[in-house]
């Protein structure tokens, strides 16, 4: 039961992660580069460094957003079953 529990909230964190993320890189890259939008990498308009630049920043976002809420759910789970 445990095994299913643990399943469940791994799916639903990485859903919420992947939410938080998307919402702090928008912000992120707005400050930094004054533009609502991030560059796509199919995209003409820019060049590779700025969508490069915007990959990596999205990247260590993503990463640590991903590892908090990885951390805080494996945590409640321990808390909750002692495994």
């Amino acid at each position: 039961m445990s095994r299913v529990v643990s399943r469940g909230a791994s799916a639903v964190s990485g859903m919420l992660g992947g939410a938080i993320a998307g919402a702090v890189f928008k912000q992120v890259w707005k400050f930094a580069s004054g533009k609502d939008d991030a560059p796509q990498a199919t995209s003409d308009e820019y060049g590779w460094r700025e969508v490069l630049v915007a990959a990596a920043i999205q990247g260590a976002i993503f990463g640590v957003v991903k590892a908090a809420i990885d951390r805080s759910a494996a945590r409640s789970i321990h808390r909750a079953t002692g495994k």
